[in-house]
């Protein structure tokens, strides 16, 4: 056999690294090395872009589809699968959902999404949620992801888009802040862009509760206790106005909201945050004059600080840092918060959100209604208004208006804030379908469970975290009689009566309708087509015509506001939804490790990656290690008010001493997002994943 090579891209990270895979006679069949010639990742690959097809071929996958023949005395998880054909399948399930909505109205079904879908998929998927199904009811799990920083961008600049600036511009940039964000173990391929800019100069300040691998690269590490980055950055503006350091022809020209802004932080001084937070006076000046000085900077967040229920405003704070110093729009420069799932940015432009229709139209804006109501061939009028986010899906469960759910590309019974409910909610569907390679946890709790297909089986578009589209070829055949997502769903559409809307030969065709959808909207493809994306390697959008050559620094001359102009919004900080006390005295925060993903249902079942971190470690103060006796092998027992678990230890002082970090990528008893606060921000629907209070003890012993 001749040896031959396939390309691809890493289904995991934002990053999205281009694969080779090399098929082979030696086992396990192929080799895979980095691409040299995608652009992004710089001919490198992690640990998990080495071992990324083993998922794929695992011996577990589900190729069949599966039922559970449920009793009227019998709960679905305790019936065992059996298997069945297609169109049995697709044939029952569309009854079952016609006989829920005949009874209960279109909007008993619901839909929920996910990040790493291609731009396709998730196009698709949310046209047969408005069209197929005529359900308000669709969200993913990018609402856990990236919502505050969307809100965010969107209210300072008219528009999200993941980073301002291609990640090029990063290597050049003289001063680097990167806040809630651990990019040697998230994006790791993305680590030779800041070290080139360190290599040339460049300041680097991390932010985060922990001394994580990425902060071991900083000349400035500041240890801030979760849920005050938002006083902390407040005293960084303190600053730059009072010494007037700001870019005054930029605030004036480009900005709105000086005086506001300066009224807010009068009062946040340097030694009155440094009471307040604990950080050093003079580190604070030194960083907002750093900053403020440099002739280019660069300002990162991720979900550290977003995922709270003050994310939004604790990342409008540090866009106020960029405005006020200059540094959007310009070379080298620029706001950026870093996506984490493979098509979190795509993902959440075309559809898959509770109010938005393809290209980031909202969905009762009759204008955006009409557009992608033509495209599509139906009434304006046909088309359901927004529904409710990912978590709230659930809530609608319990409280009984939604009877049945469809789930694709997601395990939300691992990646959702207190896991029991949710596992309540789901053991009350009258019909849970499930697409996906495997039993998930999830999938557990399903009456049908349908194959779908891995990354190298489908083709299709992505979008990164710089806001680069690009293509991604077809590597391997599908396994036994697993479909394509995409045909899944254009398959039930037609079961349900809607075929005649989901007439597509393949990937390509969807995308076509896509670029026909967002044309003139905020997140715009139509300019983007296959050919140019194979030609030239990924477009940036937006891109309004054939003849444009994308947008890889966004703002230039103009932000996306009316007038033109940034908005600068005073912040005043908030308290969590949760405080500590006496009771509950320590801040659970959680984070991903570098050998996982997500909910780790590939990485779980992949031993070189699963041997790495096979178990959920716990990482604790040695203050906290002190004041509980904890002794070598001890495990210890953390508990909210939402319920308790049991963990190993690792004891450290690169942690704030209030803090308490356990890793999310498990589902059952080692799941801490069964400890994890539910309550929500009140614009971006995010969860408060990061800030949980939590009493501390080992193991057998009562607190």
């Amino acid at each position: 056999m001749s040896e031959a090579v396939l390309t691809s891209h890493c289904p995991f990270c934002s990053m999205q690294c281009g694969i080779e895979l090399q098929v082979t006679e030696k086992e396990p069949g192929w080799a895979v090395r980095p691409s040299g010639s995608f652009p992004v990742s710089t001919g490198r690959l992690c640990q998990k872009g080495y071992h990324s097809p083993r998922h794929a071929v695992h011996e577990n996958r589900i190729t069949v589809p599966l039922v559970r023949r449920v009793a009227e005395a019998r709960r679905p998880e305790d019936t065992p699968w059996q298997p069945e054909t297609w169109d049995a399948a697709l044939g029952d399930i569309a009854k079952r959902i016609q006989d829920i909505q005949a009874k209960h109205g279109n909007d008993a079904v619901s839909v929920y999404g996910g990040g790493s879908l291609t731009n396709e998929v998730s196009y698709l998927l949310g046209k047969f949620t408005r069209v197929a199904l005529k359900s308000r009811y669709i969200d993913y799990n990018g609402r856990y992801c990236m919502s505050s920083a969307a809100a965010a961008q969107i209210r300072a600049f008219g528009l999200d888009r993941g980073l301002t600036l291609p990640l090029d511009d990063i290597a050049g940039s003289k001063y680097i802040i990167l806040a809630g964000t651990n990019v040697a173990e998230c994006q790791p391929t993305m680590m030779p862009y800041l070290l080139a800019a360190k290599k040339a100069g460049a300041t680097i300040v991390t932010i985060d509760p922990r001394q994580t691998m990425t902060s071991k690269i900083a000349d400035i590490h500041v240890k801030l206790q979760p849920g005050f980055d938002s006083v902390f950055v407040n005293g960084l503006l303190h600053v730059v106005i009072e010494e007037g350091l700001y870019d005054k022809a930029y605030v004036e020209e480009r900005t709105n909201g000086l005086e506001a802004l300066a009224e807010a932080v009068r009062a946040f001084n340097p030694e009155y945050v440094s009471r307040v937070t604990g950080i050093y006076e003079e580190k604070i000046r030194a960083i907002a004059r750093g900053f403020a000085k440099a002739e280019s900077g660069v300002v990162l967040t991720a979900r550290g600080l977003e995922q709270q229920v003050n994310g939004v405003e604790h990342t409008l704070n540090y866009i106020n840092l960029a405005l006020l110093c200059g540094k959007v729009g310009r070379p080298n420069s620029g706001f950026g918060a870093v996506t984490g799932q493979a098509n979190g940015q795509g993902g959440r432009e075309h559809g898959q959100k509770a109010d938005q229709l393809p290209g980031y139209q909202l969905i009762e804006d009759p204008i955006a209604r009409r557009r992608v109501a033509e495209v599509w061939g139906v009434d304006p009028d046909s088309l359901p208004g927004k529904g409710v986010s990912a978590y709230e899906l659930f809530d609608k469960i319990m409280d009984g208006d939604i009877k049945a759910m469809i789930v694709l590309g997601s395990n939300p019974l691992v990646s959702s804030p207190n896991a029991h409910r949710v596992e309540e909610a789901l053991k009350k569907l009258e019909l849970l379908v499930v697409i996906d390679m495997f039993e998930t946890e999830t999938a557990k709790f399903a009456h049908w469970i349908l194959p779908g297909s891995s990354f190298l089986e489908a083709e299709g578009t992505l979008t990164n975290v710089e806001g680069r589209v690009f293509h991604r070829a077809k590597a391997l055949d599908l396994p036994g009689s697993a479909k394509l997502d995409m045909h899944i769903l254009c398959e039930l559409a037609d079961r349900l009566g809607a075929g005649q809307y989901f007439r597509f030969r393949g990937p390509e065709d969807v995308f076509q309708e896509l670029r026909l959808a967002t044309r003139g909207a905020p997140a715009d493809y139509s300019g983007i087509t296959y050919e140019r994306l194979k030609k030239e390697g990924g477009v940036f959008w937006p891109c309004p015509a054939e003849d444009h050559p994308g947008t890889p620094r966004l703002y230039r001359e103009r932000f996306a506001h009316a007038d033109g102009k940034a908005k600068l919004h005073p912040i005043k900080p908030g308290m969590p939804a949760e405080t500590t006390s006496r009771e509950f005295p320590y801040i659970l925060t959680t984070g991903r490790v570098g050998s996982q993903y997500l909910s780790g249902v590939q990485t779980r079942r992949t031993e070189q990656l699963h041997a790495k971190s096979p178990v959920p470690v716990a990482e604790v103060h040695s203050s906290v290690a002190a004041r509980i006796g904890l002794r070598p092998n001890d495990r210890i027992r953390l508990t909210s008010k939402r319920g308790t678990a049991v963990f190993p230890v690792r004891v450290s002082d690169d942690i704030h001493p209030t803090t308490v970090f356990v890793p999310f990528h498990w589902g059952g008893d080692h799941s801490i997002n069964r400890l994890t606060n539910d309550a929500l921000h009140p614009i971006s629907r995010m969860p408060e994943f990061k800030i949980c209070a939590v009493q501390v003890g080992r193991e057998g012993e009562s607190v």
